[in-house]
């Protein structure tokens, strides 16, 4: 059974359930207001009687009082101590009914052929001086009359309330269920077709099926932009091996052609494999680094001396390449942070200006608020502003001739994001054609109040 039939359903039991219940309690109360009624009128008659009885020291024909005050249909009864009944008045039309003699009642009731029967006990004194009961009983053809008509009142009211009651929740469940019904229908088209489908109309509203629906887009955008870098990621790192790969095969054929008789060109395809091998593995090791679980990457915080840090990576630098550095930094800075991880940083961001920069390189740091500012500045080429939202992407050139002759792979800058993701700081990039490149790094002084303001 479909959810749309079972909520029809349950909904429509519900409201006719509540419907009915109502119906009974109206019908129940208007029967005790009635009876209550007819008790209260009853009882005034009888106590006419009671009065009228006591008024008359002797009464030659006490039926004939009796009948004055009779009940329509009815009749009344006159029972002494021992429940005998003594004398008796009843109408044409009364049908006997037997009653408990003695209730501690206000009044008895019985139904007889369909017809509701009260009956009420007063103490009065008879005609020879004992105490007697008058038992007063009348059909309450009025109220059974009027009950009957109530409850046909009542079927036709339900019967007429659940016609729109029916045809309203089917139309209730429609409009609940379509934003489902949809959101089914392109999952199934997505499993089936292998494509990321959302759903085609706007989604206005803030109720929960409206967010419901944005939500599935939204996975939906986010699925089928992963999976693009995913098959980018692979045609990229395809790609990357099969240029050593192939220059690595060259050579191999060439120096099994000549290399044995030729010490040149021996040597020439001996320093290109190697070369090349160490560009695969280097690959190989930048694209480990990026598939390691960043969630779970352990973290050695401790204090260290910032200005300390950097001073010791610019003078390895600058020994390995013979390049200059200008260092603009602040004496003694100390942060909490993992120093291996931030050294691998700033290696990585270092080393990719001095590639694109043939001039000085100046780094420079500033104390802002609970953070320290590290600003790494190079006069290279530059980038153009429309390739900086791409520059952390994944095999991501700039320049691709340039990259290549400097061995770059196009994962560094992507394993720096990573990287300062996991050190929670953040990266601005600023630049500008034929000028030069600044990647400005907000470090924070406290790794550990970070982290607690994070996650609050």
């Amino acid at each position: 059974m479909k959810l749309r039939t079972k909520i029809h359903i349950f909904t429509t039991m519900l409201m006719l359930v509540l419907i009915v219940i109502v119906n009974i309690g109206v019908y129940k109360l208007y029967e005790q207001l009635s009876i209550d009624t007819e008790f209260k009128q009853l009882v005034l008659r009888g106590e006419e009687l009671v009065t009228t009885f006591n008024q008359f020291q002797e009464v030659s024909d006490p039926n004939m009082v009796l009948r004055t005050y009779i009940p329509s249909n009815g009749a009344i009864h006159v029972i002494n101590d021992n429940g005998i009944q003594i004398t008796s008045v009843e109408s044409p039309l009364y049908e006997p009914v037997e009653f408990q003699n003695g209730s501690n009642e206000q009044f008895a009731i019985k139904e007889v052929k369909g017809i509701p029967t009260i009956m009420i006990e007063l103490p009065s004194i008879w005609t020879d001086g004992n105490v007697v009961n008058f038992q007063l009983i009348q059909p309450l053809n009025d109220l059974a009359y009027n009950r009957d008509l109530l409850k046909l009142i009542l079927i036709a009211v339900t019967i007429l309330v659940a016609i729109p009651i029916i045809l309203s929740n089917m139309v209730l469940s429609s409009i609940i269920l379509k934003p489902l019904d949809k959101l089914n229908q392109v999952m199934r088209k997505s499993s089936t077709s292998g494509t990321y489908e959302k759903i085609d109309e706007s989604i206005a509203g803030k109720d929960e099926l409206a967010e419901i629906g944005r939500t599935f887009n939204h996975m939906m955008e986010a699925l089928e932009t992963n999976y693009l870098k995913q098959q980018q990621f692979v045609s990229n790192a395809s790609h990357e091996f099969k240029t050593p790969l192939t220059v690595i095969d060259s050579y191999a054929k060439m120096l099994l052609r000549r290399g044995f008789t030729n010490e040149k060109i021996a040597n020439e395809a001996l320093s290109a494999i190697v070369s090349e091998s160490n560009r695969m593995k280097e690959l190989i090791e930048q694209m480990l680094e990026l598939a390691k679980n960043k969630e779970h990457v352990s973290l050695n915080i401790e204090k260290i001396n910032f200005s300390k840090l950097l001073e010791n990576i610019t003078l390895q630098l600058k020994q390995a390449y013979n390049l200059d550095f200008e260092l603009q930094i602040e004496p003694s800075l100390t942060i909490n942070t993992d120093e291996q991880r931030l050294k691998q940083l700033l290696y990585i961001l270092l080393d990719n200006a001095r590639k694109y920069s043939d001039e000085k390189i100046i780094l420079k740091t500033m104390v802002e608020n609970d953070y320290v500012s590290v600003a790494i500045q190079d006069f290279g080429v530059g980038i153009q502003e429309d390739q900086l939202p791409h520059l952390f992407d994944r095999f991501y050139r700039v320049k691709e001739d340039r990259n290549r002759k400097t061995g770059g792979t196009g994962l560094g800058l992507a394993i720096a994001k990573e990287l300062s993701d996991l050190l929670h700081i953040n990266i601005k990039v600023e630049s500008e054609v034929n000028v030069g490149t600044t990647f400005t790094l907000m470090v924070p002084i406290n790794f550990s109040d970070r982290n607690e303001v994070d996650s609050q």
